[in-house]
């Protein structure tokens, strides 16, 4: 009440306000249980004749917020946050939860922060586990309007309470932790667009400087982690254009942000400044296509692979035609790209999951009951010569409701619970439901909407909601 009294009549006050509210808002929710699994509904509100630019059910949005999910075999749990909502609102709540693997069932999920009235998904949280089993929860901020908070977990391996330890300018964060070492942080910052930094902790509340590594007009970023190593994979905004967004390229640092190397292992001069530089995977700025980047993972040489969507446009429709959902793999000596199936937005979000010899996408590739919109109908896509050829081999939902969008893959995954994502439709506001599959994705599952107890086995779609192509 008090920020938006302010903000009308004195709006630089009311935002210091709203900021300082939030965070006493939040620090008094931080043990608050909510009572089912509901995603944020968002629409981003740029629409055009072929609908919003992007919408839908967001709890697992975006690509850029890394991991979601951690698999902890110490407690035979996979925790997990996403972007919440209480029923028939669009009021953000950075949510945490786990999936207990030997009893199959999932607890109320925690509200570890109350965004207090916003709606944008972009103030999504991260997820990292260390070494002493405290769950650490990165959110999300937006720009410098709104700040980015950093909770621990007052008890290892426990969602039952939170306590705030940073309030820092982040946006899409991506935590990593080094046994023995501390954090690695990538993230966003808002300085001359979208640049990309990292920092690194010994213990979450001290922070080293913050340092930027690619500043080119503006990223958005996606990494992974393997050991001790940690690569990234981004796009560029030509004049800070996120709409033009292009190029791809490829770092990583196997010394918690010391030293960055190429994919050739040649040391780089950071933060890069010209989009030609020894990162550059693709000039795809060159060939006038746009660059939306899923997931990357590496081969069992240690050699990258990266999924992403090509565009024309970044409007919805037939403007952006021809999509295709691609992958980039690193040969040794040089890239390879190989084109999996035709994409029907720009924002339609899926999975890579890399075993040798045999690499799958996870992600919805089959139209939708929201055919123009982002996402559609879940599919596996199946590579057995390193991703030259591409076959789908099982459709995992059909006949939905709504549209189903932004697989996301938990870190040390554990085979019943594989991938996680949200439903929602991209038309107009709805209710927005989240879903698992396991490895073998062979069964889908559904989060409880509403949990009557302490706890509650997830719903199994019906055998008739699958489809397997060797049936069809």
């Amino acid at each position: 009440m008090w920020p938006r009294f302010f903000g009308r009549f004195f709006p630089v006050v009311g935002l210091l306000l709203a900021a300082a509210w939030g965070t006493f808002a939040s620090v008094a929710a931080a043990s608050e249980k909510d009572d089912g699994y509901r995603g944020i509904w968002f629409t981003l509100g740029q629409f055009t004749e072929y609908g919003d630019k992007y919408s839908g059910g967001l709890g697992t949005y975006t690509a850029n917020h890394v991991p979601i999910a951690y698999f902890c075999p110490a407690v035979n749990k996979t925790f997990f946050v996403y972007g919440g909502a209480k029923a028939g609102k669009r009021h953000l709540l950075n949510m945490v939860s786990y999936y207990d693997h030997a009893r199959k069932t999932v607890p109320r999920p925690t509200i570890v922060h109350d965004k207090q009235g916003v709606d944008d998904p972009h103030d999504n949280p991260a997820l990292c586990v260390d070494g002493e089993g405290y769950l650490w929860v990165f959110i999300s901020g937006r720009a410098r309007l709104r700040p980015g908070f950093i909770y621990r977990s007052k008890e290892p391996y426990s969602i039952e309470d939170f306590e705030l330890m940073s309030e820092r300018e982040i946006t899409y964060p991506q935590p990593r932790w080094f046994d023995g070492e501390g954090f690695l942080h990538l993230f966003t910052k808002y300085t001359k667009g979208r640049e990309l930094y990292f920092s690194t902790s010994p213990d979450g509340r001290d922070w080293s400087p913050d340092q930027k590594f690619a500043g080119m007009g503006g990223h958005y970023q996606t990494s992974w982690q393997k050991g001790k190593s940690v690569f990234t994979t981004f796009n560029y905004h030509p004049g800070g254009n996120v709409d033009r967004r292009t190029n791809l390229y490829y770092i990583q640092t196997d010394d918690r942000g010391l030293t960055w190397r190429n994919v050739r292992g040649e040391v780089l001069e950071l933060p890069l400044s010209n989009p030609h530089n020894p990162a550059l995977v693709r000039d795809y700025e060159a060939e006038g296509r746009l660059v939306y980047i899923h997931d990357l993972d590496w081969d069992e040489q240690g050699r990258p692979i990266i999924l992403y969507i090509t565009a024309a446009s970044y409007k919805p429709g037939p403007e952006g035609d021809p999509r295709w959902w691609t992958v980039a793999h690193w040969l040794g000596g040089e890239w390879a790209f190989y084109e999996i199936t035709p994409a029907n937005h720009n924002y339609s979000t899926g999975m890579l999951d890399v075993r040798p010899g045999r690499w799958r996408v996870i992600g919805p590739t089959e139209t939708g009951p929201q055919p123009i919109g982002a996402g559609g109908e879940i599919a596996v896509w199946v590579s057995t010569d390193e991703g030259r050829s591409w076959q789908k081999e099982r459709q995992l939902t059909f006949g939905s409701w709504f549209n189903h969008n932004y697989v996301r893959r938990p870190m040390n995954v554990q085979s019943d619970f594989f991938a996680l994502w949200a439903d929602g439709n991209p038309d107009r506001f709805s209710e927005s439901h989240l879903y698992f599959t396991n490895e073998a994705c062979d069964a889908v599952f559904r989060l409880p909407y509403v949990m009557e107890g302490d706890e509650a086995v997830p719903d199994r779609l019906p055998p008739n909601r699958l489809s397997s192509t060797d049936s069809e």
